[in-house]
């Protein structure tokens, strides 16, 4: 009843405002109250999140009327940025990070969902022989005997990297022949042939031509990263922010993830 009678006085409205020579031609009062419920998402992600949002964004900016403003990039990235007051609704970034912000106030701990899980692979350019690293001792001698090596400084990847390469002994001989290179630079350097060898996460070939996967770390040297979400303690749209961590935990999107190379982990 009480929604039959907003729905007349609104129809009303808009017939007196008519009548005033007030409203413009196929003007709707309905129809701006569905738009106003629209939002803006203003979301930072880790470059392993690219393929996923790139799918399931678009649906559910269908399904909701929303819209996903998004930046891509290493988690160390947005550390800074939003410690330097950047703002935003969503993260969805490593798990440390989430929750380092968490604790400082900046994240709803409320909020926080894990969304994948992802290995970090060792890449060569497609055609190229690939290199033994099916042991700790034959990874080592394929990182000494390679000519270059591209991976990530600032990203997940290259932090785990840089201490597999101080347990192994050989850090400083291998950053003599570094490519350090953004996270979403790094496949297509080898690509391009200006490295040998690339340290990805494994979604990261998914998109890029001219690159085989050899294999992930050996067991032992393997670190699975997690990527969480958070929703900002400051956020304009914290509600579409939740409604799009939903949309990236269904069933449907487990299937989506799992595609790109990547485990689903719900909450």
């Amino acid at each position: 009843m009480l929604e039959h009678l907003t729905r007349r006085r609104l129809i009303t409205a808009g017939v007196g405002i008519a009548a005033l020579g007030g409203l413009p031609r196929g003007f709707s009062l309905l129809g701006q109250g569905v738009a106003a419920s629209a939002a803006e998402v203003n979301v930072m992600a880790g470059v392993a999140m690219r393929g996923i949002i790139g799918e399931l964004g678009p649906q559910f900016e269908r399904a909701t009327g929303h819209k996903i403003a998004i930046q891509y990039g290493p988690g160390l990235s947005f550390k800074r940025k939003i410690e330097a007051g950047d703002a935003f609704d969503l993260a969805i970034i490593g798990t440390d990070v989430v929750d380092d912000f968490i604790k400082q106030g900046r994240i709803a701990g409320d909020s926080r969902v894990e969304i994948v899980r992802v290995g970090i692979a060792v890449a060569v350019r497609e055609g190229a022989p690939k290199p033994d690293i099916s042991s700790v001792d034959a990874f080592k001698r394929t990182l000494l005997s390679v000519k270059s090596v591209a991976y990530a400084p600032d990203g997940a990847t290259g932090r785990h990297f840089a201490k597999v390469l101080d347990r192994l002994g050989i850090a400083e001989q291998v950053k003599a022949k570094a490519k350090p290179n953004a996270p979403e630079r790094v496949p297509q350097v080898l690509a391009d042939g200006e490295a040998e060898l690339a340290i990805v996460m494994t979604p990261d070939l998914l998109s890029t031509k001219g690159v085989q996967l050899v294999g992930l770390f050996p067991g032992e040297l393997q670190y699975s990263f997690v990527n969480a979400a958070g929703v900002s303690a400051a956020a304009k749209q914290p509600d579409a922010a939740k409604a799009l961590i939903k949309h990236l935990t269904t069933p449907e999107a487990a299937a989506v993830i799992r595609a790109k190379g990547m485990e689903p982990v719900g909450r």
